[in-house]
């Protein structure tokens, strides 16, 4: 946990005049953490109390090895998409599935979440993928991977199931390990 960074340390992406902005988050401020925790909460339904943030486990999600990109409105953190080079995976079974292991080609997508109240048409969260998506190709990767639940990576474009997994962690559902081209 930093000790005495207050604020974030961002690099701003994106902003509106809606008080909608998007940030990379380069080091977590304690500012940030209630805000982040309260959001990961919509993960729990999903991937059960594991997807929980807490200021245990926050700097695992928010640190160097990581690329958090969070979404602001009036200045608080309704949504973040966390990539990691799947290279960061090599010790994970599942990563070896992947054909791109190693080519340091392909963004593994750790975890995608908007606040309920601000998912559908607001756009925020279309709004925070397809900045994460131009940003990982601007430096060239190839690749979005991740797991999502059976079937929705089916909506998806230019996207293949790389694996199905039946039984993933504390999920009811199966799991699709995806892949996009960018």
């Amino acid at each position: 946990m930093p000790q005495d960074l207050i604020k974030s340390e961002v690099q701003t992406i994106a902003s509106s005049e809606y008080n909608f902005k998007v940030e990379l988050i380069l080091e977590i401020g304690k500012e940030d953490i209630p805000d982040l925790i309260e959001t990961s909460k919509g993960l729990v339904d999903i991937f059960g109390d594991r997807a929980l943030l807490n200021e245990n486990n926050i700097n695992k999600y928010f640190s160097k090895d990581t690329l958090p990109f969070v979404a602001r409105y009036k200045e608080t953190i309704i949504g973040y998409i966390i990539g990691v080079p799947l290279e960061h995976f090599l010790q994970e079974s599942w990563s070896h599935f992947d054909s791109n292991l190693n080519k340091k080609n392909t963004l593994y997508t750790y975890a995608f979440v908007i606040r309920k109240k601000f998912q559908g048409k607001s756009g925020y969260a279309k709004t925070l993928k397809r900045i994460y998506l131009n940003w990982a190709k601007k430096r060239n990767y190839k690749y979005i991977s991740g797991h999502v639940s059976n079937g929705i990576c089916q909506n998806f474009k230019n996207t293949e199931v790389v694996k199905t997994f039946p039984i993933w962690y504390d999920a009811k559902n199966p799991f699709d390990y995806y892949r996009r081209s960018i």
